[in-house]
């Protein structure tokens, strides 16, 4: 029987897959290929992730396999989840949709943290990797959010990412001089392999990923992991279960209990995965 006293009793970061669809088309992201429905989360769903988890200090992320952006109930859910004193609200988004009057609705809403995909440092080398959308344009509209973000009375954090690709190396150095004097961080990070795509192999590691967070589909149905497209985990519903129910529920701790030890095969969806290849777990042999 698995030990739940090993795990901790609540997540602190929610994921929420508000919509899907994306207003790019990135070779390394399957976001495409997601056919899932509804592609629009029913405001009942989202409400009641939000208020089965009130005042316990969550960190909600309203965006999952989708850009955040395109939701235009977004500045709505961020001033949900910001009745919450304990809370708090962060999206990743490629910023190509990030209007002036999108980024005074999100200030005003009270989003804490607004981190930009941007992995390039000229336009020729982003539209390979970013397809779909204008560096210039995206340019323009984090400079100009990190702006008013510093000019807000509100504590609204910015950060740029660089996902680290051999298209992108020879840019990092004058990405991160050049960000670094215009939001609060500037960051390379490494680029994951999604599971189950072509030539994907599995690691006989433990997994960070499900330890402290939770992710929600637009039909209520919670995922063990961000990166499962195809729901190859479910462990609830929310239309079924409370949250807290879903995240202390057998199938959550069985899963957990297989991934501490390292045992991806005994899960279909991490039979296939490669995520923290090369992170040392303390105590963990391979």
């Amino acid at each position: 029987m698995t030990d739940k006293n090993r795990f901790s009793a609540k997540p602190r970061f929610i994921q929420i897959e508000s919509i899907l669809g994306c207003d790019a088309q990135c070779p390394f992201c399957p976001q495409r290929d997601i056919d899932r429905t509804p592609r629009r989360m029913p405001d009942a769903t989202w409400k009641k992730i939000i208020d089965d988890t009130r005042g316990l200090g969550i960190t909600y992320r309203p965006f999952l396999q989708n850009e955040a952006l395109i939701d235009t109930r977004l500045p709505e859910i961020i001033a949900y989840i910001k009745q919450d004193a304990t809370a708090h609200a962060e999206i990743n988004t490629n910023g190509n949709a990030l209007t002036e009057k999108t980024a005074a609705a999100l200030i005003k809403a009270g989003i804490d943290l607004v981190r930009f995909s941007i992995d390039a440092f000229s336009a020729e080398t982003y539209e390979k990797d970013r397809v779909g959308l204008d560096y210039g344009r995206v340019v323009k509209n984090i400079e100009r959010f990190a702006r008013m973000a510093r000019e807000s009375e509100r504590k609204v954090v910015t950060e740029v990412r660089m996902i680290d690709m051999e298209s992108n190396r020879h840019e990092q150095r004058d990405y991160i001089k050049f960000w670094s004097g215009r939001v609060d961080r500037a960051l390379i990070v490494p680029l994951y392999n999604w599971p189950w795509t072509e030539g994907v192999k599995m690691v006989r590691k433990p997994c960070i990923k499900m330890r402290e967070e939770m992710f929600f589909y637009t039909d209520g149905r919670a995922v063990l992991c961000c990166w499962d497209i195809a729901g190859r985990a479910v462990i609830g519903n929310v239309n079924e279960e409370s949250v807290l129910e879903i995240w202390n529920g057998e199938r959550r701790f069985r899963y957990a209990d297989y991934l501490s030890r390292g045992e991806r095969e005994k899960i279909e969806l991490c039979s296939r995965c490669d995520a923290y290849a090369g992170h040392s777990f303390e105590g963990f042999e391979d």
